[in-house]
């Protein structure tokens, strides 16, 4: 059985909540990733932040990132899966939700994160086709 852990890209890391958006895009910059989990005061994720919404939902409207915390661009429930789920889950997951990026946990802690391109590494061409209409759909 394949698992989440075997096809995720390990050493993904927090961003804490209080942290600015400037502050996520020089981490994202550094860790050269297109998306950071946040998290409580707990190490807890409460949310995802991206270079998009960066861009669209703060630059584009206006707002100074160096002034918005990562927690104000946090929303929605936040999804992640852990590490020894099996890939048929990871897919479903993914799919369900319309979300290309899945944070892995292990033992309460984060430790990976699935993207498109790891699955790209994993899946056949077909059935990377599949997923990809159901997600952008």
């Amino acid at each position: 059985m394949t698992t989440a852990g075997d096809i995720m890209h390990r050493g993904a890391q927090w961003i804490p909540a209080h942290e600015t958006l400037d502050r996520a895009a020089q981490l994202m910059r550094d860790l050269n990733v297109g998306a950071l989990p946040i998290s409580d005061e707990n190490e807890r994720m409460c949310g995802i932040v991206t270079d998009r919404d960066i861009v669209v939902r703060c630059v584009a409207m206006g707002h100074d990132p160096a002034k918005i915390t990562c927690a104000e661009m946090a929303q929605g429930t936040p999804r992640w899966i852990e590490a020894d789920a099996d890939v048929s889950d990871v897919l479903r997951e993914m799919e369900d939700h319309q979300i290309r990026r899945l944070p892995v946990i292990e033992n309460k802690r984060l430790v990976g994160m699935i993207s498109e391109a790891d699955l790209a590494r994993y899946l056949s061409d077909d059935q990377m086709a599949e997923w990809t209409e159901r997600v952008y759909a």
